[in-house]
């Protein structure tokens, strides 16, 4: 009878313990998520192209090329009515950083506030920046004390994508009730899931929207890192946020939303589609798995004589992949600019996952995906961009988004814009200049910016396995 009864209390922990992960990994999203505004017609020359790029020259000494927060600042003094950032990471801890890029943001919130009483700021982070509860930052504190309304993300409320940790922290350690110290923000960052994206979006000052939307973080630690962002200024840009207020919101945010302005249902621009030309280009918003629908659909479209163009930080999704494979089969050119990985975590070795889903996209196309590295030292090529193109028109999505499972299964906080353009575009010839410039090392002073494929392919089948299995179970940490 005992026996009996243990086994059917192991059997209804068990069936409790999976129907616990399953939910937690596909139960419904938050409101404000998953978007995928209209294509909305903008002017050409209300969009701009930003990088950030570290480099070293033929003698080792670095080469700095920085915008993306020059044009974050310029969005934060032309603002009076409101500023709404969404940073991932936000801090000023690292003593030896290129650029004090939280001071200087801090600073110019504070200047404008005093410089414009009425404005309203909203700062949305995500909460690893205060270890869960456990730790103030001191520029945070700043912030709240001169007024900002600061919120740190509910990551409890997004879906789950460590399966294998999911179930022992829902049913177990989410109900720790003592101090938020060591143990509990350890426990919570084991979710492995956040807020990560990076954007700001403002009022012009002179009736519309403007935002700078990427893959930059106002880290100190991060500001040699390179990165790649979009400037714009459009009232297409109110999906974007709407979405944000949605997401301060469900974190528990009950500041007042008239100041921040009513976001219409279809902004100007929007009802009707513009032809495309050198001075009208189409914008969307898309968030999360929206990124990842969005990619797929122009990446499946493309045929012989298009070509893709891939700059990222990481590249693991599987059904990214697969398109990128089919493409390649069907004609399409495609070349893909890496970050080496060579930074290890608590969780995979050194070169995961991009080295070995290099090796592997290089073989099975026998070559016809061409793959270069990108030069660190000891900072990461930090860029999400994509781009996919034929001989008259570009479509590209820059933002937050890794191509990982994370980033695009709609499980972390992703944003990002998506431009269809002419190749003639001002914004067009931007791109492929960053893009050829960094492929063919395209610069005085013999700045090698990018590495040929053999300087870090791994075609180790140990970490190949390893890279899908951290992958497939959500305990990878990108």
């Amino acid at each position: 009878m005992r026996v009996r009864a243990a086994r059917l209390l192991a059997a209804t922990l068990g069936i409790g313990w999976a129907a616990t992960a399953l939910w937690q990994a596909n139960k419904p999203l938050p409101p404000g998520t998953r978007v995928a505004s209209r294509a909305c017609t903008v002017a050409t020359d209300r969009l701009a192209f930003a990088a950030d790029i570290t480099a070293a020259d033929a003698y080792g000494r670095p080469v700095l090329s920085r915008s993306i927060f020059d044009e974050v600042l310029q969005v934060v003094h032309g603002a009076r009515r409101f500023i709404v950032l969404d940073y991932e990471l936000f801090g000023s801890a690292d003593s030896a950083a290129q650029r004090r890029l939280a001071a200087e943001l801090t600073d110019a919130l504070l200047e404008r506030r005093q410089s414009q009483p009425d404005l309203r700021v909203l700062l949305i982070t995500d909460p690893v920046n205060e270890r869960y509860g456990s730790a103030p930052a001191q520029q945070l504190q700043l912030l709240r004390a001169a007024g900002v309304a600061v919120v740190l993300t509910d990551l409890d409320v997004l879906r789950d994508p460590n399966v294998l940790y999911s179930s022992l922290w829902r049913l177990t350690l989410q109900w720790w009730d003592g101090p938020p110290g060591a143990l509990g923000a350890s426990a919570r960052h084991l979710n492995f899931k956040a807020n990560h994206r990076k954007l700001i979006i403002a009022d012009d000052g002179h009736g519309s929207l403007t935002a700078v939307v990427g893959s930059a973080n106002p880290l100190d630690a991060q500001s040699a890192w390179s990165n790649a962002a979009l400037r714009v200024g459009s009232e297409a840009l109110q999906p974007l946020l709407a979405s944000e207020l949605a997401i301060a919101r469900f974190s528990g945010w009950r500041g007042a939303q008239d100041g921040f302005g009513a976001p219409q249902p279809a902004p100007p621009g929007c009802e009707a589609a513009t032809p495309l030309s050198p001075a009208a280009a189409r914008l969307q918003v898309l968030t999360e798995g929206a990124i990842r629908s969005g990619l797929l659909e122009q990446l499946d479209a493309a045929v012989r004589g298009d070509a893709i163009d891939i700059a990222a930080f990481a590249l693991a999704d599987r059904g990214l992949i697969e398109a990128l494979l089919a493409a390649a089969r069907r004609g399409v050119q495609v070349r893909l600019i890496l970050d080496p990985s060579e930074d290890a975590t608590s969780f995979a070795p050194a070169g995961l996952p991009n080295q070995p889903v290099a090796s592997e996209l290089v073989a099975r196309s026998a070559g016809l995906i061409r793959v270069r590295w990108y030069r660190t030292h000891g900072e990461r090529f930090h860029s999400a961009l994509a781009m996919v193109y034929g001989p008259q028109r570009l479509w590209l999505t820059v933002g937050s988004a890794n191509f990982t499972r994370r980033s695009l299964g709609d499980y972390d906080l992703e944003a990002n814009l998506a431009v269809e353009m002419t190749r003639d575009a001002p914004l067009a010839q931007q791109l492929f200049t960053y893009f050829d410039t960094l492929w063919s090392n395209r610069a005085a002073l013999g700045i090698e910016y990018t590495a040929d494929f053999a300087a870090f392919a791994d075609p180790s089948q140990v970490n190949y396995w390893l890279g899908r299995l951290l992958e497939g179970t959500g305990l990878s940490a990108l």
